[in-house]
Order: structure tokens, then C-alpha cells, then sequence
């Protein structure tokens, strides 16, 4: 079970070791984001993103997005590179013909609400999105360092529980660049849950921040308030997960992190499935893995789905400063 190292954390002397591959990556992406000149897509294209190796929160504030232009009148369409599917697209996903082994699990859960265009190419990706859907606005999902493509608008989210870590790069911290060489991509920040590490104060006081909460299904809460549960998860950070259980007054007598993405094998559920029937339990999980679950257990492990609410005004604040980059059209 291969997850997130602990001295991610911290400045620990194994961090330090690992400092001469976190110099080459940082240069690596330094040069990238100089040396390319993006291109300018027909339709706005705002980016959501991330300085972060792992889960920040990006797909159900992706969603929210989604929603809140729907009720402005907009026609969003996500464009994703699929991470974790075989597909190099572009095509239009579609959660009827594919799996999460085609287009990755973060793309098939949107797709069941939302357009959803994959392609690895993102230049190529927004061209098609404005061939081929009726969008008059593309979300790019995970594409802050992507420079290929032009934002009109960028968006970083960070999870308010651990913040950046030990503030190094990846692999001696979980940052995919410094803050500082991050800082001129992007408008506007989003912490994801309670600001535990400060990470506000290290912001530059006039960046626009808004705060943001990831809520459970309130039906699905109720239903498994005090229900005896062995929890398994790969996300980007299970632990957060496990929380969110034990806040809905369910019995957790069980969890077990996996890596993210992780591809549950036949091995891996039998394994879980024997355990929690020893312990007298139910299998639950998150939905970005229950789809990536064989079709066959899908019905033998519960979901407990979530969604990403701002904090009161914020949804105001995000659309206003989204408005101006909206308006512009057939450029």
C-alpha cells in the first residue's frame, strides 16, 4: 500500500538526501513553463490546479464549478488529460461506453454529470471541445503547469490539512514547484478544509483566497451512522476520508489506505471482502474508487460520495472575478 511518505511532512534527514532530485525537477519545470509559448484557445478557458503531488480537492471543486456557470447560464465543458487511462483522446467521454481504465477514474466520475472532453494534447483538446459540443467555456482540470495551453483564469487548490508540506519538491517534499515560482500562475486560491498549517498567512495578502468545505452526502451519512465498516481508499490523501466516516457516527473498525489511483485487483477485493466479514463489517469506500471497482463488486461495497460547498459569499467573490474572462468571446 503505497501512499504518500510521511517525511513529506517534515524536513527529515531522508527529505535531505533526496534535495539534488528535487533541484533537477524544479529545473526541469522551470524550463518548460519559459521555453513554451501557449496558445490561445476560441473559447475562455479557466484552469484549475495545483502545486501539489496528490489530491487537493481539484475534481469536486471542478464539479462545484460546473454547477455554479450552469445556474450563471454558461455551458462549461472540462477538458482532462484522463490521468490513469489509456485513452490519448481527444474524444468525449462517455460513462456508458468507458471505464476508469480508459479515461481515469477523476474523468468518469465528472462524466456522469458533466461534458468531459480527454486529451493529452490540451491544445488540441480545446479545439475539439469547440468543434464538437455546445460549451461556450472550458474548465481545464489539473493544468496549472501545463504551459501548451493558454488560461484566461487560473485557480489553485490547496488542502487545508496539510498545507505544503515540508515546502519542498517532489520527491523530497510533495510540491511540484516552489511556491514562489508558482505564485505568477495563478489568480486566485482555494483552501480546501480548515487552514491547519498557516498557509493563508503565507500568501500574498492582496491574492484573492476563498475558503472551501468538503461535505458528505447527507443521505448516505445517515445511513451509516453507527453501521460497523472497514473503509478502504486511494485517494490522494485517504486519512481525510476515514475522518469523514468516523464524523458521520459510523462504526470504523477497520481502514486501509492505498496508493492514488490505485487498480483494485481480484486479489485485493477478495482480500477485503474476507477481512471485513471476519470483523463482522461492511466495505465502503470513496467514489473515485468505487469506479475504478470490477462492475461485479460494485454492488457489494458501499459509496459515500461528496461535494464541495464555499464558504458563504465566496461563491459571489469567485463569480464576479470569473465574469470579465467569461465575456470574452470569439477571440
Amino acid at each position: 500500500m503505497n501512499t504518500a511518505p510521511k517525511f513529506w511532512n517534515k524536513k527529515t534527514f531522508l527529505s535531505s538526501l533526496l534535495l539534488p532530485l528535487s533541484w533537477l525537477w524544479r529545473g526541469l519545470t522551470a524550463a518548460r513553463l519559459a521555453w513554451i509559448a501557449p496558445t490561445k484557445a476560441s473559447l475562455p478557458v479557466i484552469c484549475v490546479g495545483n502545486i501539489s503531488v496528490g489530491g487537493t480537492g481539484k475534481t469536486p471543486f471542478t464539479a462545484h464549478l460546473c454547477q455554479h456557470l450552469r445556474s450563471e447560464g454558461y455551458r462549461p465543458a472540462i477538458l482532462t488529460r484522463g490521468y490513469g487511462g489509456s485513452l490519448k483522446g481527444p474524444i468525449i467521454a462517455d460513462p456508458a461506453m468507458h471505464s476508469a481504465a480508459d479515461i481515469g477514474d477523476e474523468a468518469l466520475m465528472l462524466s456522469h454529470n458533466e461534458m468531459v472532453c480527454i486529451s493529452r494534447d490540451r491544445v488540441a483538446g480545446a479545439a475539439f471541445i469547440a468543434a464538437n459540443l455546445p460549451a461556450d467555456v472550458i474548465i481545464m482540470d489539473d493544468g496549472m503547469q501545463n504551459p501548451w495551453l493558454g488560461k484566461d483564469i487560473t485557480l489553485a487548490v490547496f488542502d487545508g490539512g496539510v498545507g505544503l508540506g515540508n515546502g519542498r519538491v517532489f520527491p523530497s517534499g510533495p510540491l511540484r514547484q516552489t511556491l514562489a515560482s508558482a505564485l505568477p500562475l495563478f489568480n486566485m486560491a482555494v483552501i480546501n478544509g480548515e487552514d491547519k498549517t498557516g498557509l493563508r498567512s503565507v500568501l500574498p495578502q492582496q491574492m484573492i483566497c476563498l475558503s472551501a468545505e468538503l461535505l458528505p452526502n447527507p443521505e448516505t451519512a445517515k445511513q451509516i451512522k453507527e453501521r460497523a465498516l472497514l473503509a478502504f481508499a486511494g485517494i490522494g490523501r485517504p486519512e481525510r476520508f476515514f475522518e469523514t466516516l468516523q464524523a458521520c457516527g459510523a462504526d470504523l473498525v477497520k481502514s486501509l489506505p492505498f496508493a492514488d489511483h490505485h487498480p483494485y485487483s481480484e486479489a485485493d477485493l477478495t482480500r477485503l471482502h474476507l477481512e471485513a466479514t471476519q470483523l463482522g463489517a461492511e466495505l465502503i469506500t470513496t467514489q473515485k474508487d468505487w469506479v475504478r471497482l470490477p462492475p461485479e463488486w460494485r454492488d457489494r461495497v458501499l459509496v459515500l460520495d461528496v461535494y464541495l460547498i464555499l464558504d458563504k459569499g465566496d461563491a459571489h467573490i469567485l463569480y464576479q472575478h470569473l465574469k470579465p474572462h467569461l465575456e470574452k468571446k470569439g477571440r
